[in-house]
């Protein structure tokens, strides 16, 4: 006769009617037997009855918030060694420190993924089960990945900083730039150094919206937002934003498109293309051209920024749209590494389009193209 393994059990805390429902169905479709409570209390009240295997506690609820639920689930003899996987929609160093702090074993920020959920249940009942030396290795682990946490969110907290803190005072340039440039009391030279100005607050003013998309990508939170998009006047507005670059360096920029349209993203689309003409710009040796060129074809919309600079290996074709990449050439920096997070920007915008980017050769120079398919 065979012995049937009894079912783990999992008491899920949440006020939220929705979130109990998602994490009940997630959980049974795994297998375990599933507890609901909708507040503090009754937590409390089931993990002295039901003495569960693993709680997954929302941290913000009425009454007993998640953090004195767990200091009271701690308290119980039978439950002290319960894993607790703690849920907040709050995304901040304070919230992570509190977790810990209460006797929390792991943390997740909402929106939940339900294969996520699973992921982190199923660890915390592996994790219980561990014996004493492996318990030991486990608590270093966790320590390590309890700093790498702290980490991102601090990092997250600084991106906001940066993002919502800068704008203002960026935009603020720009426009006292504008009024300088049209004050015809002013020299011809005060004028000149207006256009400058505000130049480079628009070009700061794309990097810190690129930071902010970036930081979206990381939480999986950057969305597109399609639309019939004409090409040539979008194109132009890019290559008057950086004519001054491209006049300083005695670069032409010409426009070659074979197609009007495209279905995309306004802003994604021509704060990639300003990221790649500036590049472009910016390597282009002295008297040459960057030529932008767009055609159709197989379903898709393929953009082309070219320049005759000195190109791009193969081997580093990957790397360049890394974060902050250094690349090389004979052992030492190539002309052609990274600055900052814009190609880094351009690949994350290209794919939530569920497109792709890629370098190919100029001779000389180099080629970067994109591809952004039809919108199904």
């Amino acid at each position: 006769m065979t012995t049937q393994i009894p079912r783990a059990t999992v008491l899920v805390v949440d006020d939220n009617e929705a979130n109990r429902s998602l994490a009940l169905h997630t959980l049974e479709d795994e297998g375990y037997r599933v507890v609901l409570a909708s507040g503090g209390e009754e937590a409390i009240a089931l993990v002295e009855r039901e003495v569960p295997d693993c709680v997954v506690l929302d941290v913000r609820m009425p009454g007993l918030d998640g953090f004195a639920v767990c200091e009271r689930i701690r308290s119980l003899p039978r439950a002290a060694e319960t894993p607790v996987v703690f849920l907040t929609a709050l995304r901040d160093v304070e919230t992570f420190d509190l977790a810990l702090r209460s006797g929390g074993d792991d943390f997740l920020t909402k929106p939940v993924r339900p294969t996520e959920l699973v992921i982190r249940v199923q660890s915390a009942l592996k994790l219980r089960r561990l014996g004493a030396e492996l318990r030991e290795h486990y608590t270093l682990l966790k320590s390590q990945r309890d700093d790498m946490v702290r980490l991102q969110l601090q990092k997250e907290r600084l991106m906001a900083f940066v993002v919502h803190d800068l704008k203002n005072p960026v935009n603020a340039m720009d426009l006292h730039a504008q009024i300088l440039a049209r004050d015809h009391a002013l020299s011809d030279d005060a004028r000149e150094s207006a256009v400058q100005i505000r130049g480079a607050a628009r070009q700061l003013n794309r990097m810190i919206l690129n930071l902010l998309d970036l930081s979206k990508a990381d939480e999986g939170k950057l969305t597109v937002t399609r639309a019939d998009v004409a090409l040539r006047p979008l194109v132009d507005a890019v290559t008057g934003e950086i004519a001054l670059a491209a006049r300083e360096r005695d670069v032409t920029c010409e426009v070659a498109l074979e197609t009007d349209r495209v279905r995309a993203d306004e802003d994604l689309l021509r704060r990639t293309l300003a990221n790649l003409v500036e590049n472009a710009i910016r390597h282009a040796p002295r008297r040459t051209v960057v030529r932008v060129l767009g055609t159709r074809g197989d379903g898709a919309t393929e953009l082309r920024v070219v320049d005759g600079g000195t190109g791009v290996p193969p081997s580093m074709r990957d790397q360049i749209f890394d974060p902050f990449v250094q690349l090389e050439r004979d052992g030492l920096p190539s002309s052609r590494s990274g600055r900052g997070l814009g190609l880094t920007f351009c690949r994350l915008a290209v794919e939530a389009h569920g497109g792709r980017i890629w370098i190919e050769d100029a001779n000389p120079g180099a080629v970067f193209a994109l591809r952004i398919p039809d919108a199904g």
